[in-house]
Formats: structure tokens, C-alpha cells, sequence
């Protein structure tokens, strides 16, 4: 099967994650990073569950499925360890059109979740089409041993210095051979020493006069 890689912004949408085990909560952490709202129905829940629907991180709707618990839903997950209710849910999800996964049911599922590594603001996916979870859990973990926080961290720098540059007034080639004198002049490096004194410099040589590079680099520090 051929998959359409996609990012979507799911912040406050609502999602339902049919399960309350380790792999609901895994599900749930990583469904909060991104702002989603949360609802969540299982017969147990993790210690770590009941506290984040004790501090209203998480609503819990109740030990049994019902209908309309799909009502305004944007995402199901489906993420017991039966693999009859996960089918169910999966089946009543995709008569509403909804996006369903139903973990390590791959035919149960209209979309399936890629391993991620994140970085700040950036966000490495990889997928192996639901053949071999393994083998994304070792790109990942190769991938996470070769981009840092540094990379988290200068994509921080880029949002504000983009905005600074574009605002010049440039031309577009002008814009691209700065981004990318930026992106080659070693500022990666640098943030991972944390020396800002190198970035501070290179900067300075590479952006026009006209751009407070010192101003610009005491707020993010």
C-alpha cells in the first residue's frame, strides 16, 4: 500500500483514543505536544492517564464506547489490546469519514502514525508502511544520535532572522543567498558549544548592517 505523507495541525481539535494502557498513554503524550483535545474511554487507565485526566489535561467520557462519542471527533485512535473492539471502533470511525488508527492493525487503519524524531520545530518522520516498526524504531534512534537540540534551536534562530531579513525589502536571490550563507556558516555547530560569541560573528559577517544582529540575538538567549 502507498501512503501520502502528511502533517496536520490538529490543535484543539478533538481526538478519541479508545484505550487506556501504555500504548494509550504513548498515543496521549505525544497527541498533547502537538495541542490536540483530548477524550479518552477505557476500562482502566494508567496511573499516568488518571493523572492527566485529574489535572483536565485528558476528558474521560467513560468505561464503555458509545455512538456518540464519535460526534465532532477529528481523529480516532483506536489502542486496546482487543483486536475485535479496535476493528469495531475502526469500522464505526471510517462510516463518519473519520481519520482512524487502530495500532498494529494496519488494515483497520485510514492512516497510520510515522516514528518521530522532534527537534524543537523540526520534525523528522519515518515510516516503513506498518511492514516493519522495528526498522523505523532503528532509523529514529540513528537520526536521533545525529541531529541534536542544536538543530531545535536553530530553526528558533531562523523564525526571527527570517522575519528580519524578509523585512528589508531584498530581492528574492538576495533572501536566498543569505539563508543559505547562514545555514552553511557553521551556526549549527556553534549553538551545539553553545557559543555565542562565534554565532554573534558569523552572523554579523553575513547579514546586512542594517539588522541589530547583537539586539536580535540578547532576546533569544
Amino acid at each position: 500500500m502507498s501512503y501520502y505523507p502528511i502533517f496536520l495541525q490538529i490543535e484543539g481539535m478533538r481526538v478519541l483514543v479508545v484505550g487506556g494502557g501504555n500504548v494509550a498513554q504513548r498515543k496521549v503524550e505525544t497527541l498533547l505536544e502537538s495541542g490536540a483535545s483530548i477524550f479518552i474511554v477505557s476500562k482502566e487507565l494508567t496511573p499516568e492517564l488518571k493523572r492527566l485526566v485529574d489535572n483536565g489535561d485528558v476528558r474521560f467520557l467513560g468505561e464503555e464506547m458509545k455512538d456518540e462519542f464519535f460526534d465532532d471527533a477529528f481523529i480516532v485512535i483506536a489502542a486496546t489490546d482487543d483486536k475485535d473492539l479496535n476493528h469495531k471502533v475502526s469500522m464505526s470511525a471510517r462510516r463518519r469519514d473519520l481519520l482512524v488508527n487502530a495500532v498494529d492493525q494496519p488494515e483497520d487503519c485510514n492512516f497510520i502514525v510515522p516514528s518521530v524524531v522532534r527537534r524543537g520545530d523540526l520534525l523528522i518522520s519515518i515510516s516503513t508502511s506498518g511492514k516493519s516498526p522495528a526498522l523505523a524504531k532503528k532509523i529514529r534512534e540513528l537520526l536521533e544520535a545525529q541531529f541534536g537540540d542544536e538543530y531545535g534551536a536553530f530553526l528558533n534562530l531562523m523564525g526571527g532572522l527570517r522575519k528580519e531579513v524578509l523585512a528589508l525589502g531584498l530581492s528574492q536571490k538576495e533572501n536566498r543567498q543569505i539563508f543559505q550563507e547562514i545555514i552553511a556558516g557553521g551556526i549549527i555547530e556553534a549553538l551545539a558549544l553553545n557559543d555565542w560569541e562565534e554565532i554573534e560573528s558569523t552572523l554579523i559577517r553575513i547579514l546586512p548592517p542594517n539588522v541589530n544582529t547583537g539586539e536580535f540575538l540578547r532576546g533569544l538567549k
